[in-house]
């Protein structure tokens, strides 16, 4: 039998992260339930491994100590938590979770990893958007994948598409859920949190590229910030296709990527010296960073990172290594 939680979402109302509301969430439940899975052709497990660390997340069996015990022993071994399960599980955050993760958890049933007919994918996407539509949501697709649509979320109404269109399309080619996060969580957060989307906005800058270094191999540490991470990424990128003077080009172009990084480093600071919580005194409240910060925050990380990790498939693994910033 599937444990029973209390819904959270009544300790959660006005958060700006969850546009998507109760009812449409147990509507999107509703629809899901009526599929014959969820997981397409993955195991439970393995779905929900492409979106949650199962390891670091905690038990809640005394008897075990991580997530995926949980999952093997009473999906697996007793069967006793039933279909309906990951609705109501807090650890997964679909009923009263950000945005993102909701359709984070939407985005892979639809992939083609997961559902094999591109038809019956179609038309989940079809009835998932029609259920968001109303809260202001959509799934597009981001990019293609042995010829199908990879889906990624986007804002119906969202001002800033452009460079956080790359940016799904950079996410979706990273296959990092976590980034892909990131990006839905700037974009759904820039009109109604600007703190959240201009934090998050620099969270994915050093996210972008610790991946880029990890796939050169090149060391860096946990404790980097977002500008010692900037130089040891672009040190080991070739930033210039090889007609050019990369001499010349090469600096102005590393000049540019550190401004832009430091003014993605600068805005997270402002809004870490005004306070991004409550208990804001009334001057903090009244020099809150605004829609328009987050506006030029958002699009300069997103334009940078893309311009990163497009250089960094381009250049491939073998690209040549330049002087440092």
């Amino acid at each position: 039998m599937t444990p029973v939680h209390e819904d959270p979402f009544e300790e959660s109302r006005g958060d700006p992260s969850r546009r998507i509301t109760p009812v449409t969430r147990r509507d999107v439940f509703d629809y899901i339930r009526s599929l014959p899975t969820w997981h397409g052709r993955l195991d439970e497990i393995d779905f929900l491994a492409r979106l949650y660390d199962l390891e670091g997340l905690p038990s809640e069996d005394r008897r075990f100590d991580t997530f995926r015990e949980d999952i093997v022993q009473h999906r697996y071994n007793n069967y006793d938590w039933d279909d309906a399960w990951i609705f109501t599980d807090p650890r997964l955050q679909l009923l009263s979770g950000p945005d993102e993760k909701l359709l984070g958890f939407l985005a892979q049933m639809v992939h083609p990893v997961v559902c094999a007919d591109p038809g019956e994918s179609a038309d989940m996407v079809a009835e998932f958007n029609r259920l968001l539509q109303p809260d202001g949501w959509t799934l597009k697709p981001s990019r293609q994948l042995s010829g199908r649509p990879v889906y990624a979320p986007a804002l119906l109404s969202g001002t800033h598409t452009t460079a956080i269109g790359y940016a799904h399309r950079a996410a979706a080619r990273l296959d990092a859920e976590y980034i892909a996060q990131q990006v839905t969580r700037m974009e759904g957060a820039v009109e109604l949190e600007p703190e959240l989307a201009i934090g998050t906005a620099k969270e994915f800058l050093e996210r972008i590229c610790k991946t880029i270094l990890d796939d050169r191999q090149e060391p860096h540490h946990k404790n980097d910030d977002l500008l010692v991470l900037l130089r040891k990424t672009t040190k080991c990128l070739q930033l210039t296709p090889d007609h050019i003077d990369s001499a010349a080009a090469g600096d102005t172009i590393k000049r540019m990527m550190m401004s832009l990084g430091q003014l993605a480093q600068g805005a997270a600071e402002l809004r870490n010296a005004y306070g991004t919580g409550h208990g804001r005194s009334k001057a903090q409240a009244s020099q809150r960073l605004t829609p328009r910060h987050a506006r030029l925050i958002v699009g300069s990380a997103s334009a940078l990172g893309v311009f990163l990790y497009e250089t960094h498939e381009e250049g491939g693994a073998s690209a040549a290594v330049g002087p440092g910033l």
